[in-house]
Order: structure tokens, then C-alpha cells, then sequence
């Protein structure tokens, strides 16, 4: 008897998370917010799962590199990241179909992540260590995102808004502004050598790196754009102290 798919079956499983989370978990929230949470419940069964997960699938490869095929360990993360971003991406089409810029995103995540895991077979190696960047800071932004939609009538929720944004806020901007480029640059570096041009076409790595360039360039904005209202804020509350 044939196993189930690994897509389909991942695909199942992100789907009925959001369910349960939209309507058991966050019934009790209010409806503008329910979905949004909703999301970040699958986020949190997605992010830092995946970074284990692709961490050790890049670890048990010892032919690991920027050109080498891909192992079925690690088709089983692009599967799982796969499944969650066609999940998620449902989630935006159905609550928030105006939301351009997340839902370009999904789809170019997803154009990247399907392409080499069905069309080239090689590369993962690049695409999971992204992967891995991408989601390290998961947790602390599911947490922030959650206390940041209730922060005005939760009390609890307004102590962990106030004390986790300079953490999460410095985190994350290490993780995209530092070590997100320069893995960049490496992987750049590789491709634009020609080592890679026999499995993964030059126009294909071309794609995948317009890609990660401009998620990392809007996350740098984005991250950028909440340090200046984080300092305004404290600036505003020093002024009424004074």
C-alpha cells in the first residue's frame, strides 16, 4: 500500500491547525483579529520546527553545497514549508485578498521553494539555510504579532508588547540585516561563478536570488520602520515625564 504523499499530507495538517485555532482556540477574540491569529497559531508549528528540521537536514548531508542535489530529508522540509505557505497563503486570498505585498511574497516563496524541490533537485542546500534565517526569529514574532493585536484591551498582552518589541526588534535585525546579506553574498558569489549553471539554470538562480534580495530588502524596511515609532514612543513618554 502506497504512503501518502508528504505535500498533501503536511498540507492537512497546517489546514486543520488553522481551523482548530480559528475556531476553538481564538473563538473568543474578535473577529477582525481571529484570522490574524489564526495565522500566527500555524506560524508557530511551522517556524521553529523548520529550523530544526532543515538544520538537520543540511548536517546529515556531508555532500552539502550550494550545486548539490537534493536528500530526501531535505524534500521533507521543502515539503512541510511548502505545505504551511500554501496554507498561509489561503489564509491572505480569503481574509485579505488587498494585502498585495504578503501575498507576493507567498507566492514568490513559494515559486523558489517548489522549483527546487520539483523542477531542478538541486539546491536545497541555499534554500534551506535561507529558510533557516527566515524563521529563527518565527517564535519571538508570532508572540510579538499576538500581544501586539491585543495589547490594547489585554493588559497581559501589553507587558509582553512592551517588554519583547527591543528584544525581538534587535534580534531580528541582526538575523535580516547581518547574517541574511552575507549569506546572500556567498551564495551569489557561487552561482555567479558558473559552478551551478549544469543543475540549476541561470536564470532560475537569477529568480531565486531577485527573490531573496528583495525579501531581505523589505524586512531591513519593515524592522527599520518599528525602531523609528519604538524611539518616537520613547521619546513622546520622556517628554510628558519631563
Amino acid at each position: 500500500m502506497d504512503s501518502i504523499p508528504n505535500l498533501p499530507l503536511f498540507f492537512s495538517m497546517f489546514l486543520i491547525l488553522y481551523l482548530i485555532a480559528y475556531f476553538i482556540v481564538f473563538r473568543g477574540w474578535s473577529p477582525k483579529v481571529r484570522p490574524e491569529a489564526s495565522s500566527c497559531f500555524i506560524s508557530l508549528f511551522h517556524g521553529t520546527p523548520a529550523v530544526f528540521l532543515a538544520t538537520f537536514a543540511i548536517f546529515s548531508d556531508q555532500n552539502r553545497g550550494f550545486s548539490s542535489p537534493n536528500t530526501k530529508t531535505q524534500n521533507l522540509v521543502l515539503d512541510y514549508s511548502i505545505a504551511y505557505f500554501l496554507t498561509d497563503l489561503l489564509h491572505y486570498l480569503v481574509f485579505y485578498p488587498s494585502d498585495i505585498l504578503f501575498i507576493a511574497h507567498h507566492l514568490a516563496t513559494l515559486f523558489v521553494f517548489i522549483t527546487c524541490r520539483h523542477l531542478v533537485f538541486h539546491g536545497s542546500f541555499a534554500i534551506l539555510s535561507l529558510l533557516i534565517l527566515a524563521e529563527v526569529t518565527s517564535f519571538c514574532q508570532n508572540v510579538w504579532t499576538l500581544a501586539t493585536v491585543r495589547r490594547q484591551d489585554n493588559r497581559l498582552a501589553a507587558k509582553v508588547y512592551t517588554f519583547l518589541s527591543p528584544y525581538f526588534y534587535a534580534f531580528y535585525s541582526v538575523v535580516r540585516g547581518i547574517f541574511g546579506p552575507f549569506f546572500m553574498y556567498r551564495m551569489g558569489v557561487f552561482y555567479m561563478s558558473g559552478r551551478a549553471d549544469n543543475v540549476i539554470p541561470r536564470c532560475l538562480w537569477i529568480s531565486w536570488m531577485f527573490v531573496v534580495l528583495t525579501a531581505i530588502a523589505v524586512s531591513i524596511l519593515w524592522i527599520s520602520n518599528l525602531w523609528v515609532q519604538f524611539f518616537k514612543g520613547k521619546n513622546s513618554k520622556l517628554d510628558k515625564e519631563l
